[in-house]
């Protein structure tokens, strides 16, 4: 799962191919979306010595693990908060340095793996690490729907996907594609949207203001805010834009105070109505 031209997202092979000038073929695939489940063992996560070719032709191969599946695609981890320590070490070393390097029985590996990193959880059955949680840029609260005659119809959609899923995907194909062309469209105004100075130092404003631990913060919400309002269509940062993606943001990124009363996302609110 190499790109065609950008060397850092290339393995070995195919950058000294392309080195060596030759010929490389190449085809569209879908995005990758890789299940991490949690019981996976480090082998499985990192990669690991082909024992079939090593028995039948003598050989040290290499067999690619699910960070190299995940290579310019997502990473999905349910219940990512109960993930083994050990696995968290590896996803934070291959999320902060983009590469994954597996040293095993005289074999020395060291392939791309840039993902983009999604995961849910339940914060009642175990906190997640710090470190872990700083890696993901957005925070999204899920709560459950109060509205009755919402719920009637989720239940609704759900038991007609378990009777015809073929024909739900059907019924609802239109509004996807209609999705995946905005998004298309989206990722390709993105490199021209333009986050006016003035808004630029007041995020960082209120990421001093709630004495958010690093820059990550600031460069988060910088990207989300162009990516909201190229996903909108337009070319140029608001202030509602902003306003939309701040607390996603930096809700995780707060400090946390046992005695705090007001929720973490009310607090980014508040600072930013302060600010803005």
């Amino acid at each position: 799962n190499s790109h065609k031209s950008d060397l850092d997202l290339m393995g070995n092979d195919v950058k000294l191919a392309v080195q060596n000038g030759d010929t490389i073929e190449t085809e569209f695939i879908k995005i990758p979306m890789v299940d991490l489940p949690l019981g996976a063992t480090e082998d499985r996560v990192c990669g690991t010595i082909d024992i079939e070719k090593a028995l039948t032709e003598g050989v040290k191969a290499f067999e690619p693990g699910l960070l190299a599946k995940a290579n310019r695609g997502l990473l999905y981890v349910d219940e990512v908060n109960l993930l083994d320590d050990h696995l968290v070490d590896i996803l934070l070393d291959s999320a902060a340095s983009g590469w994954n390097t597996v040293e095993r029985e005289g074999i020395s590996i060291r392939h791309p793996a840039r993902f983009v990193l999604v995961g849910s959880g339940n914060p009642e059955e175990g906190e997640l690490r710090p470190q872990l949680l700083d890696r993901f840029g957005m925070h999204a609260e899920i709560r459950t729907v109060k509205d009755p005659i919402l719920r009637v119809k989720v239940v609704e959609e759900r038991t007609s996907f378990d009777q015809t899923p073929m024909v739900w995907i059907e019924n609802y194909e239109a509004q996807q594609q209609e999705l995946r062309d905005k998004i298309v469209t989206a990722q390709q105004l993105l490199p021209s949207v333009e986050l006016e100075y003035d808004l630029r130092v007041k995020i960082s404003e209120v990421c001093s203001r709630l004495d958010v631990d690093g820059l990550r913060g600031d460069i988060v919400t910088n990207r989300a805010a162009k990516a909201y309002a190229s996903y909108n269509g337009r070319d140029k940062v608001t202030v509602d834009d902003i306003a939309k993606i701040i607390t996603l943001c930096l809700r995780h990124r707060l400090r946390k105070d046992p005695l705090e009363s007001i929720d973490s996302g009310d607090k980014v609110s508040k600072v930013f109505k302060e600010i803005f």
